[in-house]
Protein backbone atom coordinates (compact mmCIF):
# COMPACT_ATOMS: atom_id res chain seq x y z
CA UNK A 1 0.00 0.00 0.00
CA UNK A 2 1.19 3.53 -0.75
CA UNK A 3 -0.05 7.09 -0.37
CA UNK A 4 -1.22 8.49 -3.71
CA UNK A 5 -3.29 11.51 -2.70
CA UNK A 6 -2.89 14.23 -0.05
CA UNK A 7 -5.95 16.30 0.83
CA UNK A 8 -5.89 19.51 2.85
CA UNK A 9 -8.19 21.50 5.01
CA UNK A 10 -7.59 25.19 4.17
CA UNK A 11 -8.34 27.67 6.97
CA UNK A 12 -5.73 27.45 9.75
CA UNK A 13 -4.03 24.60 7.92
CA UNK A 14 -2.48 26.40 4.95
CA UNK A 15 -3.06 29.92 6.26
CA UNK A 16 -4.20 31.84 9.33
CA UNK A 17 -7.79 32.74 8.48
CA UNK A 18 -8.36 35.44 11.13
CA UNK A 19 -6.64 38.37 9.35
CA UNK A 20 -8.59 37.69 6.15
CA UNK A 21 -11.87 37.41 8.04
CA UNK A 22 -11.27 40.66 9.89
CA UNK A 23 -10.60 42.48 6.63
CA UNK A 24 -13.62 40.83 5.02
CA UNK A 25 -15.93 41.83 7.89
CA UNK A 26 -14.71 45.41 7.64
CA UNK A 27 -15.24 45.48 3.86
CA UNK A 28 -18.78 44.18 4.38
CA UNK A 29 -19.42 46.79 7.06
CA UNK A 30 -18.15 49.64 4.87
CA UNK A 31 -20.40 48.53 2.00
CA UNK A 32 -23.43 48.56 4.28
CA UNK A 33 -22.54 51.95 5.73
CA UNK A 34 -22.26 53.44 2.24
CA UNK A 35 -25.10 51.69 0.44
CA UNK A 36 -27.58 50.80 3.18
CA UNK A 37 -27.53 53.77 5.58
CA UNK A 38 -29.06 53.03 8.95
CA UNK A 39 -28.30 49.31 8.82
CA UNK A 40 -25.18 49.47 10.98
CA UNK A 41 -25.65 52.79 12.76
CA UNK A 42 -27.52 51.70 15.86
CA UNK A 43 -26.59 48.06 16.30
CA UNK A 44 -23.78 46.76 18.48
CA UNK A 45 -21.82 43.52 18.54
CA UNK A 46 -24.23 41.88 20.98
CA UNK A 47 -27.25 42.69 18.82
CA UNK A 48 -25.45 41.43 15.70
CA UNK A 49 -24.58 38.21 17.49
CA UNK A 50 -28.17 37.69 18.60
CA UNK A 51 -29.40 38.24 15.06
CA UNK A 52 -26.88 35.74 13.72
CA UNK A 53 -28.01 33.15 16.26
CA UNK A 54 -31.66 33.69 15.30
CA UNK A 55 -30.83 33.21 11.62
CA UNK A 56 -28.82 30.05 12.35
CA UNK A 57 -31.67 28.66 14.44
CA UNK A 58 -34.26 29.49 11.79
CA UNK A 59 -32.28 27.92 8.95
CA UNK A 60 -30.62 24.67 10.07
CA UNK A 61 -30.74 23.50 6.47
CA UNK A 62 -27.98 26.04 5.71
CA UNK A 63 -25.59 24.82 8.42
CA UNK A 64 -23.18 23.46 5.79
CA UNK A 65 -23.44 26.54 3.56
CA UNK A 66 -21.60 29.48 5.10
CA UNK A 67 -22.20 31.60 1.99
CA UNK A 68 -25.97 31.20 2.01
CA UNK A 69 -26.08 31.62 5.78
CA UNK A 70 -24.16 34.89 5.66
CA UNK A 71 -26.31 36.23 2.83
CA UNK A 72 -29.46 35.35 4.76
CA UNK A 73 -28.07 37.16 7.81
CA UNK A 74 -27.24 40.23 5.70
CA UNK A 75 -30.74 40.21 4.24
CA UNK A 76 -32.34 40.04 7.68
CA UNK A 77 -30.04 42.79 8.95
CA UNK A 78 -31.24 45.15 6.21
CA UNK A 79 -34.89 44.21 6.64
CA UNK A 80 -34.58 44.98 10.34
CA UNK A 81 -33.40 48.46 9.33
CA UNK A 82 -36.52 49.00 7.20
CA UNK A 83 -35.43 47.98 3.72
CA UNK A 84 -37.88 45.96 1.63
CA UNK A 85 -37.20 42.32 0.82
CA UNK A 86 -36.06 42.88 -2.77
CA UNK A 87 -33.67 45.68 -1.81
CA UNK A 88 -32.36 43.71 1.16
CA UNK A 89 -31.78 40.61 -0.95
CA UNK A 90 -29.86 42.57 -3.58
CA UNK A 91 -27.87 44.29 -0.84
CA UNK A 92 -27.02 40.95 0.74
CA UNK A 93 -25.48 39.78 -2.54
CA UNK A 94 -23.46 42.97 -2.95
CA UNK A 95 -22.30 43.14 0.66
CA UNK A 96 -21.28 39.51 0.51
CA UNK A 97 -19.32 40.14 -2.69
CA UNK A 98 -17.34 42.82 -0.83
CA UNK A 99 -16.79 40.35 2.01
CA UNK A 100 -15.68 37.52 -0.25
CA UNK A 101 -13.17 39.64 -2.15
CA UNK A 102 -11.19 40.16 1.04
CA UNK A 103 -11.93 36.65 2.30
CA UNK A 104 -9.93 35.23 -0.61
CA UNK A 105 -6.89 37.41 0.09
CA UNK A 106 -5.17 35.01 2.44
CA UNK A 107 -1.50 34.89 3.31
CA UNK A 108 -0.14 31.37 3.28
CA UNK A 109 2.04 30.10 6.09
CA UNK A 110 5.73 30.66 5.46
CA UNK A 111 6.59 27.14 4.25
CA UNK A 112 3.28 26.30 2.61
CA UNK A 113 4.14 26.97 -1.04
CA UNK A 114 7.44 25.12 -0.86
CA UNK A 115 5.73 22.17 0.81
CA UNK A 116 2.93 22.08 -1.75
CA UNK A 117 5.34 22.33 -4.65
CA UNK A 118 7.33 19.38 -3.34
CA UNK A 119 4.29 17.22 -2.64
CA UNK A 120 2.65 18.04 -5.98
CA UNK A 121 5.54 16.33 -7.74
CA UNK A 122 4.76 13.04 -5.99
CA UNK A 123 1.05 13.05 -5.11
CA UNK A 124 -2.28 14.36 -6.31
CA UNK A 125 -3.39 17.21 -4.06
CA UNK A 126 -6.92 18.18 -3.09
CA UNK A 127 -8.67 20.70 -0.86
CA UNK A 128 -11.62 19.86 1.40
CA UNK A 129 -13.05 22.86 3.24
CA UNK A 130 -16.09 23.73 5.31
CA UNK A 131 -15.45 27.40 4.53
CA UNK A 132 -15.95 29.42 1.35
CA UNK A 133 -12.34 30.13 0.45
CA UNK A 134 -11.48 29.24 -3.15
CA UNK A 135 -8.00 27.72 -3.17
CA UNK A 136 -7.70 28.53 -6.89
CA UNK A 137 -7.85 32.23 -6.04
CA UNK A 138 -4.80 31.91 -3.79
CA UNK A 139 -1.12 31.49 -4.54
CA UNK A 140 -1.49 27.79 -3.75
CA UNK A 141 -4.04 27.12 -6.47
CA UNK A 142 -1.66 25.86 -9.13
CA UNK A 143 -0.68 22.86 -7.02
CA UNK A 144 -4.19 21.49 -6.50
CA UNK A 145 -5.83 18.87 -8.70
CA UNK A 146 -9.29 19.23 -7.15
CA UNK A 147 -11.16 21.13 -4.44
CA UNK A 148 -14.49 20.65 -2.69
CA UNK A 149 -16.49 23.06 -0.54
CA UNK A 150 -19.09 21.88 1.93
CA UNK A 151 -21.65 24.18 0.33
CA UNK A 152 -21.12 22.44 -3.01
CA UNK A 153 -21.19 18.92 -1.58
CA UNK A 154 -24.17 19.51 0.70
CA UNK A 155 -22.53 18.50 3.98
CA UNK A 156 -19.71 19.72 6.22
CA UNK A 157 -16.84 17.69 7.63
CA UNK A 158 -16.83 15.47 9.67
CA UNK A 159 -19.71 14.06 7.61
CA UNK A 160 -18.28 11.53 5.14
CA UNK A 161 -19.61 13.21 1.99
CA UNK A 162 -16.62 15.41 1.19
CA UNK A 163 -14.15 12.64 1.94
CA UNK A 164 -16.12 10.26 -0.28
CA UNK A 165 -16.07 12.88 -3.04
CA UNK A 166 -12.27 12.89 -2.87
CA UNK A 167 -12.16 9.09 -3.07
CA UNK A 168 -14.53 9.02 -6.04
CA UNK A 169 -12.72 11.84 -7.86
CA UNK A 170 -9.29 10.27 -7.54
CA UNK A 171 -10.36 6.67 -8.05
CA UNK A 172 -8.07 5.40 -5.30
CA UNK A 173 -8.75 3.48 -2.12
CA UNK A 174 -9.44 5.44 1.05
CA UNK A 175 -6.24 4.01 2.58
CA UNK A 176 -4.24 5.59 -0.24
CA UNK A 177 -5.27 9.10 0.82
CA UNK A 178 -3.89 11.10 3.73
CA UNK A 179 -5.86 14.11 4.92
CA UNK A 180 -4.15 17.03 6.66
CA UNK A 181 -6.03 19.41 8.92
CA UNK A 182 -6.06 21.36 12.17
CA UNK A 183 -9.49 20.40 13.50
CA UNK A 184 -9.48 17.13 15.48
CA UNK A 185 -13.16 16.40 14.92
CA UNK A 186 -13.82 17.78 11.46
CA UNK A 187 -10.55 16.78 9.83
CA UNK A 188 -8.93 13.96 11.77
CA UNK A 189 -11.85 11.90 13.02
CA UNK A 190 -13.77 12.69 9.84
CA UNK A 191 -10.99 11.30 7.65
CA UNK A 192 -10.36 8.31 9.90
CA UNK A 193 -14.05 7.41 9.87
CA UNK A 194 -13.96 6.71 6.12
CA UNK A 195 -10.67 4.80 6.24
CA UNK A 196 -8.27 7.55 5.21
CA UNK A 197 -4.99 8.28 6.92
CA UNK A 198 -4.84 11.54 8.84
CA UNK A 199 -2.16 14.01 9.88
CA UNK A 200 -3.06 16.50 12.58
CA UNK A 201 -1.61 20.01 12.33
CA UNK A 202 -1.36 20.81 16.02
CA UNK A 203 0.26 24.24 16.15
CA UNK A 204 -0.60 24.69 19.83
CA UNK A 205 1.03 21.40 20.91
CA UNK A 206 -2.24 20.41 22.57
CA UNK A 207 -2.69 16.88 23.87
CA UNK A 208 -4.87 14.58 21.79
CA UNK A 209 -8.12 14.28 23.75
CA UNK A 210 -10.63 13.63 21.00
CA UNK A 211 -10.78 9.86 20.86
CA UNK A 212 -14.03 8.50 19.46
CA UNK A 213 -15.64 5.21 20.45
CA UNK A 214 -13.03 3.34 18.43
CA UNK A 215 -10.14 5.20 20.09
CA UNK A 216 -8.83 6.40 16.74
CA UNK A 217 -5.88 8.78 16.74
CA UNK A 218 -3.93 10.67 14.06
CA UNK A 219 -1.33 8.69 12.14
CA UNK A 220 1.09 11.61 12.47
CA UNK A 221 1.11 14.92 14.36
CA UNK A 222 2.95 18.03 13.15
CA UNK A 223 3.48 21.44 14.69
CA UNK A 224 3.71 23.38 11.43
CA UNK A 225 3.04 22.84 7.75
CA UNK A 226 6.79 22.76 7.14
CA UNK A 227 6.94 19.41 8.96
CA UNK A 228 4.43 17.80 6.61
CA UNK A 229 6.78 16.25 4.01
CA UNK A 230 8.69 14.36 6.71
CA UNK A 231 5.42 13.20 8.27
CA UNK A 232 4.07 11.94 4.95
CA UNK A 233 7.39 10.24 4.32
CA UNK A 234 7.34 8.55 7.72
CA UNK A 235 3.80 7.34 7.12
CA UNK A 236 4.75 6.04 3.69
CA UNK A 237 7.76 4.18 5.08
CA UNK A 238 5.60 2.59 7.74
CA UNK A 239 3.01 1.50 5.21
CA UNK A 240 5.66 -0.05 2.97
CA UNK A 241 7.18 -1.87 5.94
CA UNK A 242 4.05 -3.13 7.64
CA UNK A 243 1.34 -2.84 5.05
CA UNK A 244 -0.80 -0.90 7.53
CA UNK A 245 -0.54 2.09 9.90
Amino acid sequence: MSIKVVTFDLDNTLWDVEPALLRAEEAQRQWLLEHRPGTMDNIGHEELWELKKRVWKAHPELAHNVTAMRQRFLEELQRAAGFDTETARAGAREAFAAFLLERQRVELYADALEVLQGLAGRYRLGALTNGNADVYKTDAGEYFDFAFLAEEIGASKPAPDMFHAAIETTGVEAQEIVHVGDNPEHDILGALSVGMHAIWLNADAAPWSHNDEDNRTPHEIIGSIGELPAAVGALQDRLETTGKR
